[in-house]
């Protein structure tokens, strides 16, 4: 078997793991409760239209979910150097940023187009980016082609 191949066989394998994956969508569950709140603190609250509200919420869901998957996901990956942790956060944010501009596009077009409650668009969102999210952040930020 080519050094590829193997590659690939244990992503999938990583991926495919239903304790992973679980905890990466409670974890994911939990930062889309922030999300909500948030984004619904900064326009109900705040003077931010909802697609600009959401790029705050976002974020500081990010921030949450990377400290969780960190702990609680991802532990066995993990090196606690303060460096490598940085790393791992940035990378994440970059890996996101695919998905939150996914979510970011869906919401506003569902609510400026569709007249969605912004809630619910964002929810909407938030689900169209999962899938992005779990596939890129294990592999790029948390580089579970690794044995644990």
């Amino acid at each position: 078997m080519s050094e590829t191949t193997e590659w690939v066989w244990r992503v999938i394998q990583s991926l495919a793991d239903p304790r992973r994956f679980t905890q990466f969508l409670s974890v994911g569950a939990f930062g889309a409760v922030v999300d909500n709140v948030v984004l619904w603190l900064v326009v109900q609250l705040g003077p931010l239209t909802p697609t600009l509200g959401a790029v705050v919420s976002k974020e500081s869901a990010i921030l949450v979910m990377f400290l969780l998957n960190e702990q609680y996901t991802f532990s066995g990956f993990v090196d606690g150097e303060l460096r490598a942790t940085v790393g791992r956060l940035v990378r994440s944010n970059v890996v996101r940023s695919g998905g939150v501009a996914v979510a970011i596009g869906v919401l506003h077009l569902l609510t400026t187009q569709f007249g969605v409650w912004f809630i619910a668009a964002n929810v909407v969102g938030i689900g169209v980016g999962f899938v992005f999210n779990y596939v890129f952040e294990s592999i790029v930020t948390w580089r579970i082609s690794r044995t644990e």
